[in-house]
């Protein structure tokens, strides 16, 4: 069931629309997934060009799809860019876990697990995933990052540009920098990252620098449990979809062995959802 909701925030209506699985039943508590979707999109191209809402039929979860407004991008972009979209309690990120906040509230709709919230997203979306995992990090299980970029790789338009064709800052120090925006919430926040190899929209690069940027927060918030080295991964596993593109799936674990990083790389795919 499709429901269009809206979130009231200061000067702004944002809408956001709520998927539940057919068969859900009220007072079952299910994981919720936010998926945020990419510029130019709204919620409803998103779900459509993901197949989520099938997902989440099949394995029982909530979807949340919140939509930016024209009047806060008119290409529709979320705004990871810019410093007021970057921190914990301030504007995209605070009106995004305020929709999550009303969901988990109405009972009379949704039982959600609290310890089951994920956020993911595509391209700007990817970038806003990356921002809620750094700075919401005690609501976030874990995060999805599908052709983003790391952490504040940009503070203003041009160098959000320069970062989408460049790569933004070093992602070790950016690590550090997100570190320091979890404040008194760091935790290991589990991290997964696709990226086309032919992306000319967010290059490639980009992909390496989010999963090098994770590694490094993630290990600060670890406590010595968490020693990776992005040179030497846990594992590298080629991969074929049948009549699709080949793939290599890296991952990169704990010292207990739980896995930390996941990254897929889609052979000669550009800026899309895999």
């Amino acid at each position: 069931m499709w429901q269009q909701y809206t979130y009231k925030d200061t000067g702004v209506n944002r809408p956001y629309f709520v998927y539940t699985p057919v068969n859900y039943q009220i007072g079952t508590a299910v994981p919720l997934l936010v998926m945020l979707h990419g510029c130019t999109q709204t919620a409803l191209d998103f779900a459509t060009g993901t197949s989520m809402n099938l997902l989440a039929e099949h394995y029982g979860f909530i979807v949340v799809y919140p939509q930016q407004t024209s009047t806060s991008n008119q290409n529709l972009c979320w705004n990871w860019f810019t410093p007021a979209n970057q921190y914990r309690g301030s504007g995209e990120p605070a009106s995004i876990v305020g929709m999550i906040q009303a969901i988990q509230q109405d009972t009379t709709h949704w039982t959600i697990d609290p310890s089951h919230i994920y956020v993911a997203g595509l391209s700007a979306g990817g970038a806003m995933a990356v921002i809620l995992g750094a700075t919401y990090p005690d609501l976030f299980a874990a995060i999805g990052v599908h052709s983003g970029l790391e952490y504040q790789a940009a503070t203003n338009v041009s160098s959000g540009l320069k970062a989408m064709r460049r790569g933004g800052t070093d992602p070790l120090q950016q690590g550090r920098v997100a570190y320091t925006a979890m404040n008194t919430f760091s935790r290991i926040v589990p991290t997964i990252v696709f990226h086309g190899t032919n992306d000319g929209v967010i290059a490639p690069i980009n992909g390496d620098q989010v999963i090098q940027q994770w590694m490094q927060t993630d290990q600060l918030a670890s406590n010595g449990s968490y020693t990776a080295d992005f040179t030497q991964p846990a594992s590298v596993t080629p991969g074929q979809v049948p009549n699709g593109r080949s793939y290599i799936t890296t991952t990169w674990n704990t010292t207990n062995g739980d896995e930390v990083q996941s990254y897929w790389k889609i052979a000669r795919m550009g800026h899309a959802w895999s």
